[in-house]
């Protein structure tokens, strides 16, 4: 399978929210995440690796924060409070989740 930033991107925009699952399999979940203005994350259940597709901004995680710019990789652990900040309009980043989902 292959995916491209531009269908992934007309995915999110379909779904209406923030993020859009593009890939469902048991080893865990692949997506797109673009917030608008404002990231409302939450903690999540499992670990997960962010690819920053599109766009700059500061990404905190914990009590750390990064700068960041397309193509960087940004890791969380589970359960840890995270979230994209001061981000710029074209901001975007692929999204993966490792694991199944717990039960």
């Amino acid at each position: 399978m292959k995916l491209t930033i531009t269908e992934a991107l007309r995915r999110v925009d379909e779904s209406g929210e923030t993020y859009a699952k593009l890939i469902t399999a048991a080893a865990g979940d692949a997506g797109m995440h673009r917030p608008d203005k404002v990231d409302p994350q939450q903690p999540h259940t499992r670990d997960e690796i962010y690819i920053v597709a599109s766009g700059t901004g500061t990404f905190i995680c914990g009590n750390e924060r990064h700068s960041f710019t397309p193509g960087d990789l940004l890791f969380v652990p589970a359960g840890v409070e995270h979230r994209f900040v001061d981000f710029t309009e074209d901001f975007a980043t692929w999204v993966a989740f490792f694991g199944a989902p717990p039960n």
